[in-house]
């Protein structure tokens, strides 16, 4: 039977693996831009690097960068890079990853990701070869190959206005749409197996003594939702538990969590809200901690009043959320670096 492995995991013979680098083989020749599609862990990074290694780029430079990593302004600026002053901290020109990539491929991961903003500068690269970068008036031309990948179904995002409908049309010359493992059946033996091996030679086993008909059922009849990642990590977490190179791996351990021990799942209770509570703000969904109104007398402090209210609001949010810092910044709608600025201001940090 064919088959073809590239890297730790890029390895398959069913058809419809198959299928996929036929069409990876036809397009790697192509100067135009492709859309990878698949769920998460399907292997869509390995693709495109076999796209960029294929083609007559091979060469050249291949960047990669994930949209879901950075917000708007950073991505706009790692992506066509900022002219010196563009910015607070921007003290000379940086190049970004289109100039990087220039006669080799850019790879995008996390495409749906994106802003508007974005979007429309990643169009005007792939019709005309030119962008500005941040802060910058001078035109900058490249020759950089653009392959894209999401988990998101785009068609349906430009329907609802969430993806630009004209990028989607440019990036789409052609899409390859990555099958799950649990449509390839053939394979999850074949993989596991290989995992298997590569783990055996990271313990500094002198052999790995496969799997039993039982561990085998388990791994052949298992969704995998999470695909080939997570059969990966199914199979060396399985293969160090079990510990022994001599007898054949018995036991699959397919959810790291399962535990008598476990901690049952806390449900939030909300607050009931007495009459002499503050109204509720309608912008947030955050529970909001409940408090009194004091009863004031003239003439009075104000700056007085207010410290205490704070610091009785900090106190029962601290309460609320069980003394997690971070959750009684969120449920007071501040950061986490402005609440411990209030907890040192009123002396809290040694109460809790």
């Amino acid at each position: 039977m064919s088959q073809f492995r590239q890297q730790d995991n890029l390895l398959g013979q069913s058809d419809s693996f198959l299928a996929v680098l036929d069409q990876v083989s036809q397009l790697a020749s192509l100067d135009k831009p492709v859309l990878i599609i698949g769920e998460r862990g399907t292997g869509k990074e390995l693709i495109a690097a076999r796209l960029h290694f294929l083609s007559k780029r091979w060469e050249q430079n291949y960047i990669k960068l994930n949209c879901a990593a950075l917000n708007e302004n950073l991505l706009e600026s790692e992506l066509f890079g900022h002219e010196s002053g563009a910015f607070t901290g921007a003290s000379k020109r940086h190049e970004g990853r289109f100039e990087r990539a220039n006669s080799g491929t850019l790879f995008l991961d996390e495409l749906a990701n994106t802003s508007a903003m974005v979007q429309e500068k990643l169009l005007r690269v792939i019709e005309y070869g030119e962008f500005e970068r941040v802060g910058g008036k001078q035109t900058v031309k490249v020759d950089t190959r653009l392959v894209c990948a999401t988990n998101e179904d785009l068609p349906y995002l430009a329907e609802q206005g969430e993806f630009r409908s004209d990028l989607l049309d440019r990036l789409a010359f052609d899409v390859i749409t990555l099958p799950p493992l649990r449509e390839r059946q053939e394979d999850i033996m074949l993989l596991a197996e290989q995992f298997a091996m590569n783990m055996a030679r990271d313990l500094d086993w002198q052999l790995f003594s496969g799997f039993t008909r039982s561990a085998m059922e388990i791994l052949q009849g298992y969704d995998w939702p999470g695909n080939i990642r997570e059969l990966k990590n199914v199979v060396e977490r399985s293969l160090y538990r079990h510990g022994n190179e001599h007898i054949p791996v018995h036991q699959i351990i397919l959810d790291p969590f399962e535990s008598r021990f476990r901690p049952k799942q806390r449900i939030k209770k909300p607050i009931t809200k007495t009459a002499e509570a503050p109204p509720i703000p309608a912008a947030t969904e955050e529970p909001i901690v409940a408090t009194t109104r004091t009863q004031f007398q003239f003439p009075c402090s104000l700056k007085a009043l207010s410290n205490e209210f704070e610091i009785d609001l900090i106190k029962k949010a601290l309460e609320f959320s069980q003394f997690n810092q971070k959750k009684t910044a969120e449920v007071l709608g501040l950061t986490y670096h402005q609440l411990r600025g209030y907890l040192k201001k009123y002396n809290l940090l040694d109460q809790q």
